[in-house]
C-alpha cells in the first residue's frame, strides 16, 4: 500500500510511553502531506494510472483528497477514492502457490491492489495469464520471477547458503529472454531431482511418501518444490501441518533437505541486470549470514532488498540497505495457502517515498530494455522478434494476424500504460519508429510495409 513517510512499526519494538501510546490509536490523527510526499505521490500515481492519464488527466486521484496518518500512511478523505496498493512479491500455481494467475489477480483486485508483481519461483510462465486478467480489473502487472540461487563463499560447499533473488522487468519482459529462460529451465530441472531426493530421504526416515503424490500436487508442467513435498506429507498424514513438515524435515539442512542445481547468486544478479531487470534480495532475514551476501551481490549489480513486511519495517535490514545504498522494498510473499501464518496480498505498507525511489531507479532500466527489444525488431522485423515485443501480451500469439499494428501505432497503444508520452517521443524512440516505417515483413512471399493500414 502506498504510505507516506516511513513506517517504524517494527516488530518487538517497545513504546517509549505506554500511556501515551494507548491513547494514540493507529490513524487517529491526520495531517497534510509534505512537499516531498506530495511530489512523490503525484509521480507514483501518474505511473500507476498512466493509461488513464494519457487519455484523461482527470482520472488521476486529486492530491487534495489525501492526507497521512500518525505513521505516515496514505489516507483518503473521500469514501470513493481508490487506494494505490503495490504488491511486489506473490506466487501462483505456476510455482508453489495455490491460486492460478487469474485467481491471484482477482484476489489482488479484491484487496485493492493496483500494481502486482507476479514472482513465481524460477518461471515466468504465468505472466501472460496474469496480464490478460489484469486488463479487466485495471491492474498493472510487473513481470517478475524469484530465482533460486546459492551463495558460496570461497566456493566452500559446507558454507553454502540458499539465496532467493527477485527480478522485476518491464512490460516486454527480459532482453535476451532465451538466455534467462535457459538459466531458469536448468533450475527447474534441478528441482525435479531435488524433490525426488527429498522423497527418497523421507522414505529412508520410514515415511513412505510416493513421488506420484508430490507431482500430482505440483500439477502438470510445474517443477516440484519443498512446499509440494510438504503438502504431500500433510495429505498422507505424516505431519499435522505444513509448519511441522518444514520444522521437522524440510528446513535448510534438515534430515530430508536437498539442494538442486541452482546457479551462484552473483551469476543470477548479473544476468538480471544484463537483461533489463531490477535485482532485489528476497527475505534477507532468512539468511544465516546476510552481510557478506549483501556486500558481494551489491558488487554484482543488486539494486534493492526486502525490508518491509506486513508487521512493519525491519530496522536492522533497513540500516543494511542504507549502508549499501540499496532500495528498501517488500511484499507479502503470498502463496494463497491460507491460515494466520500467511500475510495477505497488499498487506505490506510501502511508503510512497520508497515506491517513488523504486520507480525512479527501475523506470530508466525498463525504458532502456523496451527500447532495446524494439530496436531488435526494427533491425529485423521477424515473427520471432515480434513475439519478443508482445511476449506477455495477448498480441503475443499473432499467427495469421496482420503485422501492421506493430508499427508506430502498435508501440503507442501497447506501451502507453508503461511509458510516458515524453519517454515514447524521445529521439531514440523516434529513430526506432522511422526504422519501422521503412521496414516490411514477408507475408506469403509479398513484402508488406509494417505501417500499411
Amino acid at each position: 500500500m502506498v504510505g507516506l513517510g516511513d513506517n517504524n512499526n517494527n516488530p518487538g519494538s517497545k513504546p517509549k510511553d505506554n500511556k501515551k501510546n494507548k491513547k494514540k490509536k493507529r490513524g487517529g490523527s491526520k495531517r497534510k502531506m509534505t512537499a516531498e510526499q506530495t511530489s512523490a505521490f503525484k509521480s507514483v500515481t501518474e505511473w500507476v494510472y498512466l493509461d488513464r492519464h494519457n487519455s484523461s488527466s482527470s482520472s488521476t486521484p486529486a492530491l487534495s483528497s489525501w492526507v497521512v496518518d500518525d505513521f505516515g500512511v496514505q489516507k483518503s478523505l473521500g469514501r470513493a477514492m481508490e487506494k494505490v496498493v503495490f504488491e511486489l512479491h506473490s506466487h501462483s500455481k505456476h510455482s508453489d502457490g495455490f491460486l492460478s494467475p487469474s485467481k491471484l489477480v482477482e484476489k489482488a483486485h479484491g484487496r485493492g491492489v493496483k500494481v502486482l508483481a507476479l514472482t513465481d519461483h524460477d518461471t515466468m510462465s504465468g505472466i501472460s495469464e496474469a496480464v490478460e486478467t489484469a486488463r479487466r480489473f485495471g491492474i498493472k502487472i510487473i513481470p517478475g520471477v524469484e530465482i533460486s540461487t546459492i551463495f558460496s563463499p570461497s566456493r566452500n560447499p559446507e558454507m553454502e547458503e540458499p539465496v532467493h533473488i527477485l527480478a522485476y522487468y518491464s512490460s516486454c519482459g527480459p532482453m535476451r529472454y532465451e538466455e534467462l529462460e535457459k538459466l531458469l529451465a536448468n533450475i527447474r530441472e534441478g528441482r525435479y531431482l531435488r524433490a525426488k531426493d527429498m522423497v527418497l530421504k523421507l522414505n529412508k526416515l520410514k515415511l513412505p511418501l510416493k513421488w506420484e503424490h508430490v507431482t500430482k500436487i505440483a500439477g502438470k508442467g510445474v517443477a516440484p518444490g519443498r512446499l509440494h513435498v510438504a503438502r504431500a506429507m500433510v495429505e498422507a498424514g505424516y505431519v499435522e501441518n505444513l509448519k511441522q513438515a518444514f520444522s521437522r524435515y524440510l528446513y535448510d539442512g534438515g534430515p530430508a533437505y536437498s539442494t538442486g542445481s541452482e546457479p551462484l547468486a552473483e551469476e543470477a544478479v548479473r544476468l538480471i541486470s544484463e537483461t533489463g531487470g531490477l535485482a532485489v534480495l528476497a527475505h534477507p532475514w532468512a539468511l544465516k549470514n546476510p552481510i557478506p551476501i549483501i556486500r558481494r551481490l551489491k558488487d554484482a549489480g543488486l539494486r534493492g532488498m526486502e525490508v518491509y513486511r506486513s508487521d512493519g519495517r525491519l530496522a536492522a535490514f533497513s540500516d543494511l540497505a542504507d549502508t549499501y545504498d540499496l532500495l528498501k522494498l517488500g511484499g507479502s510473499d503470498y502463496h494463497g495457502r491460507g491460515g494466520n501464518s500467511e500475510s495477505e496480498l497488499g498487506s505490506v505498507n510501502l511508503p510512497v517515498l520508497v515506491l517513488h525511489e523504486f520507480l525512479k531507479v527501475a523506470r530508466p532500466i525498463w525504458c532502456g530494455a523496451i527500447k532495446d527489444i524494439l530496436e531488435s525488431y526494427a533491425k529485423e522485423p521477424s515473427d520471432l522478434n515480434l513475439a519478443s515485443i508482445a511476449r506477455f501480451s495477448r498480441m503475443g500469439s499473432f499467427k495469421g494476424s496482420s503485422p501492421l499494428s506493430c508499427g508506430k501505432d502498435w508501440i503507442d497503444r501497447c506501451l502507453s500504460s508503461w511509458l510516458t508520452t515524453e519517454e515514447r517521443q524521445n529521439a531514440e524512440f523516434e529513430a526506432i519508429r522511422l526504422k519501422l516505417s521503412l521496414a516490411s515483413v514477408d507475408l506469403g512471399g509479398v513484402q508488406v510495409p509494417i505501417e500499411t493500414k
